[in-house]
């Protein structure tokens, strides 16, 4: 018992001694060293303070992405299932149900990369160097139409690169400019003598229907009109080259995120491609086209061969506004793979 009694004695006895080098007012622990601050210290900020020296290349970032990040957010940032979209919604802010990417929406490029070098990838954090990540977000700014395909980002010209959405951001003032509004005995309960649905949230689909009348008005009203088809031209048949197909079988691994094909094919975030070689764009039916889509459809755009490859080079140079957020097939081969591939599967 008294050995017990005597450590007893012995922790008391250097927890005093410890004491006056203990921080805070309950005698625990001690205040950090700066090396130790520094180590977790990994904010960026907007005028690039925190940003350590490196650099990195879209084409690096694009085998870093693939590997890493491409099963969540697709090969090309559009995102898979409901795992974020990093790429896109340009020009969608003001519609009802805008698309938030970093190309459309976030302010700063500084929250990019310090969320990429804090948090991803997913369940392998802070496992990248710091040329990876500047590699990373090349990419990502790739993927979102800002840089060109030979770009390397660095801590030189991070701040160079200018986000779409930098000016749509302002202070806010609620504090002093609407507290005159404030209630200091705001109502918890019967504020109302009756509550009951006035609108409907058509995007998000989440109010509950009671059935009538008005119910089905506003679902008619909701769906959208299904374009008629331009009258499709001929198709003729060509024999294909089997190894080509299976080339562009591959190749549209890349696609198959957006796209389906095939006899159980669905419409997901882009059309089905059934029979898509030479017929008329913007036709496929319960599919929402964009904008200009609809207006390239109503011009008469036909999906030729020609017209296929130069939208797949570079879908966002050829329609600007597209929702398609692919960068584009770089290679001429890849490209030729593809449309024979699509060719197999003809209406």
């Amino acid at each position: 018992m008294s050995k017990y009694r005597n450590l007893i004695i012995s922790t008391a006895a250097l927890l005093a001694l410890a004491a006056p080098a203990q921080a805070g007012k309950f005698g625990l622990g001690r205040a950090a060293l700066p090396e130790e601050i520094a180590a977790w210290d990994k904010d960026v900020a907007p005028d690039g303070t925190g940003l350590p020296a490196g650099s990195g290349s879209v084409e690096v970032g694009e085998e870093i992405f693939a590997e890493n990040c491409a099963i969540c957010h697709g090969d090309f940032a559009e995102g898979v299932d409901n795992w974020p979209k990093l790429a896109g919604g340009e020009g969608t802010l003001a519609d009802k149900d805008p698309l938030k990417t970093v190309g459309s929406y976030w302010p700063y490029l500084s929250t990019t990369w310090d969320y990429v070098n804090r948090s991803m990838p997913f369940g392998a954090a802070q496992t990248m160097s710091t040329d990876d990540v500047y590699a990373m977000v090349a990419y990502i700014l790739y993927s979102n139409d800002l840089v060109d395909d030979d770009f390397v980002l660095s801590n030189e010209n991070f701040l160079d690169v200018e986000m779409p959405n930098a000016g749509g951001f302002i202070v806010d003032d609620r504090e002093m400019a609407e507290k005159h509004f404030w209630n200091p005995e705001p109502c918890m309960e019967n504020c109302k003598d009756s509550v009951e649905i006035t609108m409907r949230a058509m995007v998000l689909d989440v109010t509950p229907d009671e059935g009538g009348d008005d119910a089905a008005a506003v679902t008619d009203e909701a769906a959208p009109a299904v374009e008629e088809a331009a009258v499709e031209p001929v198709v003729e048949t060509v024999a294909l080259d089997p190894e080509l197909v299976a080339k562009g079988e591959k190749v549209f691994k890349k696609c198959k995120a957006c796209h389906q094909v095939g006899e159980d094919a669905k419409n997901k975030t882009g059309p089905i491609l059934n029979g898509i070689v030479g017929h008329a764009a913007g036709a496929v039916d319960g599919f929402k086209y964009s904008k200009p889509m609809k207006a390239a459809a109503e011009d008469g755009l036909v999906w030729s061969d020609a017209e296929l490859a130069a939208f797949l080079t570079k879908p966002k140079k050829y329609m600007k506004g597209t929702k398609m957020s692919f960068s584009g097939l770089k290679k001429e081969k890849d490209i030729d793979a593809v449309l024979a591939y699509l060719k197999s599967y003809a209406d």
